[in-house]
């Protein structure tokens, strides 16, 4: 007798909606409106606040201009030294077990889970201790540039790991086994089979950590400092214009972080890397 294939099950979500099922959906999208309607309020709250004259006018500023050119550097910087330094950490993770891996896992997420302003702390402490001191009197480091740039890494660089981590755990093993049967090096396999496979994940991997650098303030104004024209990012340029109550310039150096974002989001939207970023978490 021929078998019969068994019918395909149909997702939960292809039942037909009936008409006692419409206040379970109506009372979830109302909450859920909560939010986007918040989000929408702030952004049309900031855009309405100022004149594209006023903003213009804000963004010709010495300090501004300044605060967005180092922006851009530091965290270009920090987002290349993010997936350098993510990419092998992923990668073990993801196909080595070893002893104390569990601890080590566990560490890595510490700069996500700790407050900004205890990294920054942190790190100022770190440079005080006497082998931070010898290293700064042939590389001065805080509230230095090069200061900005390891406050931003010490957070993106988290986010970075979880992401290659999670791209290398969803890559199949046996290409990668494949090749080394053929005669690749494991250096040789990982460069020709498996990083090819994870660029997705390198894409969605630096534009996150560009985004979360250009977002972050509290290491930076503890570690950094919030000095005009010195280490003055776009963020502490809003803290700065705040201070002495100029809240148009605060308003527009604001809504060019939304369009960096944005325009964040376009970019992981269009290489096809959000799947990899919501499998994450």
């Amino acid at each position: 007798m021929a078998k019969t294939k068994p019918l395909p099950m149909k997702p939960p979500n292809s039942r037909p909606t009936t008409p006692s099922d419409l206040p379970f959906y109506l009372s979830f999208a109302l909450i859920g409106s909560l939010y986007v309607v918040l989000i929408l309020a702030m952004l049309v709250a900031d855009a309405s606040y100022t004149s594209p004259r006023q903003i213009w006018k804000s963004l010709q500023s010495p300090e501004i201009q300044y605060s967005i050119r180092l922006s851009l550097l530091s965290c270009s910087l920090t987002a290349i030294l993010s997936v350098w330094v993510a990419v092998p950490i992923g990668y073990l993770m993801s196909r080595r077990e070893f002893r104390g891996k569990a601890v080590l896992d566990a560490i890595l997420d510490i700069p996500i889970v700790l407050p900004p302003l205890v990294i920054g702390l942190s790190l100022l402490i770190l440079f005080q201790t006497a082998p931070g001191r010898a290293f700064q009197q042939f590389f001065p480091v805080t509230y230095e540039i090069p200061s900005v740039i390891l406050a931003q890494f010490s957070v993106a660089c988290a986010f970075a790991v979880r992401i290659l981590r999670s791209t290398f755990e969803h890559i199949n093993p046996r290409q990668e086994q494949v090749a080394l049967t053929l005669g690749c090096s494991q250096s040789q396999a990982f460069w020709r089979v498996v990083f090819p496979e994870a660029r997705r994940g390198v894409v969605a991997a630096i534009t996150l950590a560009w985004a979360r650098s250009l977002g972050e303030f509290g290491p930076i104004l503890i570690f950094s400092g919030a000095t005009r024209l010195r280490t003055e990012v776009l963020p502490t340029t809003v803290f700065l214009e705040l201070s002495v109550g100029n809240i148009e310039a605060a308003v527009s150096v604001s809504l060019l972080m939304v369009l960096a974002a944005v325009f964040v989001m376009v970019i992981i939207r269009a290489s096809g890397a959000q799947q990899t970023i919501r499998e994450t978490g």
